[in-house]
């Protein structure tokens, strides 16, 4: 089943963090938050303005968002969990950076 989101509307799959601490300690789902970051599924065609025209979402399938810990509505679809959000709702974009090389004492 695919879903498509209306006007400024996206879906969003939470990614569960590690649950496993530096030094080796295992976290229970019990005592760990729901996570603030997933992947965008799908977004919608765009905000809709006040005089008719629309505006294009700056988000796109398939990028790692972040956003608030009561934001959206939660809905199940095939078993899965999502997460309906308005653009708006949505915190900032996790960007892949290439590694930054180390600086050397001369």
């Amino acid at each position: 089943m695919q879903i498509r989101p209306l006007y400024d509307r996206i879906i969003v799959k939470r990614i569960d963090p590690l649950r496993q601490t530096a030094s080796g300690i295992v976290i229970p789902d019990t005592a760990s938050e729901k996570p603030e970051q997933g992947e965008v599924l799908a977004v919608g065609t765009g905000r809709l303005l006040d005089d008719g025209s629309v505006r294009p979402l700056q988000l796109k399938p398939g990028e790692r968002v972040l956003f608030g810990k009561y934001a959206g509505q939660t809905v199940k679809l095939e078993g899965q969990e999502m997460l309906v959000l308005r653009e708006e709702e949505v915190l900032g974009v996790i960007e892949q950076t290439a590694s930054v090389p180390s600086l050397k004492a001369a």
